[in-house]
């Protein structure tokens, strides 16, 4: 039985949106979740084991649950990432970053490990120049007859015939 052209349309038309909003909508839900993921690794959980709240597996932790729960909830009330990074850490402290600021005093967490280790290097070179001259200094002391009758004592009881 054929149908009208009509009803094939509007049936097609019907299905290409249907399809249209299912993508949406699962475009929107992995965006929300690649929100997620990415945020509960840029914090610590906060029950003092010492990994990233996403991956926490400490059986029966009290507070990654809790804390999963908040950042879901701060992502679906439309907060921005700085928005909610800044509400854990006022409310956890800024232990719960996994990683410190970039502004402030929390800038010094980035710039006083490459510093430690300038100055160390630093420190290491005029160590070793200053042993390197004192060496050149030994090295270069005038002979004196006292000191060659005991180099000449120490070569005929060594039976050495070369240099020291």
């Amino acid at each position: 039985m054929p149908t009208p052209l009509g009803f094939t349309f509007w049936k097609r038309t019907l299905q290409a949106g249907t399809l249209a909003l299912v993508i949406c909508f699962s475009l929107g839900a992995s965006d929300a979740g690649a929100r997620y993921d990415k945020l509960n690794h840029q914090m610590m959980c906060s029950c003092g084991c010492g990994q990233v709240l996403g991956e926490c597996n400490h059986v029966g932790c009290p507070d990654s649950p809790v804390q999963l729960a908040e950042l879901r909830t701060a992502i679906n009330a439309g907060m921005t990432d700085q928005q909610i990074l800044d509400s854990f850490a006022a409310k956890y402290g800024a232990t719960v970053l996994a990683a410190p600021r970039t502004h402030g005093f929390d800038l010094v967490a980035w710039i006083a490990p490459f510093a430690v280790f300038l100055a160390a290097m630093l420190g290491t070179i005029l160590l070793v120049r200053h042993w390197s001259v004192g060496k050149k200094e030994a090295a270069q002391t005038p002979s004196t007859p006292q000191m060659d009758a005991i180099h000449e004592r120490i070569r005929r009881e060594t039976g050495s015939e070369g240099g020291y």
